[in-house]
């Protein structure tokens, strides 16, 4: 192995690239777009869909209300960004085959940011999430009751 190999291999170790710290994905990542409010892809093609959190939908034909709002506030945060991501490694994939994460960046976690502001509703897909399932409800209910986002703005909340 040459020095150089040597070096850029420690490199590597070092920052963390190049090895998955959980089973389910990299600890962090560069988001290339974002789909909607909920869903995100990463430059390596991954689609990563927000644990506990449900944006109304903008996708296949659906506008519903507060859908832009939510995937405007997500696009501002996250598209172009390095994100950290943190699992439940009770469930790496939904159904659809998107990998299921927590998304920070900055030091504010996305998926909790979007409830407690009211540009989602708590969406519980098990087993993945259980164990913060009742703080993200708290958080819905929070906003639920200051009426904030789409809890004023919509007068039917598809994601309930």
């Amino acid at each position: 192995m040459s020095r150089l190999s040597v070096v850029i291999a420690g490199l590597l170790v070092l920052s963390g690239c190049g090895k998955p710290e959980s089973k389910c994905g990299p600890a962090s990542a560069t988001v290339e777009s974002v789909i909607d409010g909920d869903t995100i892809v990463l430059t390596n093609g991954t689609k990563i869909r927000y644990l506990l959190t449900d944006t109304t939908e903008i996708t296949k034909g659906h506008d519903d209300c507060y859908g832009h709002e939510a995937a405007d506030l997500n696009r501002s945060l996250v598209e172009g960004k390095m994100v950290q991501l943190a699992y439940d490694e009770t469930g790496c994939l939904d159904r659809y085959g998107r990998t299921l994460a927590y998304v920070s960046v900055g030091g504010v976690e996305v998926n909790s940011k979007l409830v407690r502001e009211g540009y989602a509703c708590t969406l519980y897909v098990s087993p993945s999430g259980g164990s913060r399932k009742e703080e993200f409800a708290s958080y819905e209910s929070e906003a639920k009751t200051a009426r904030l986002g789409l809890w004023s703005a919509c007068t039917v909340i598809t994601c309930e």
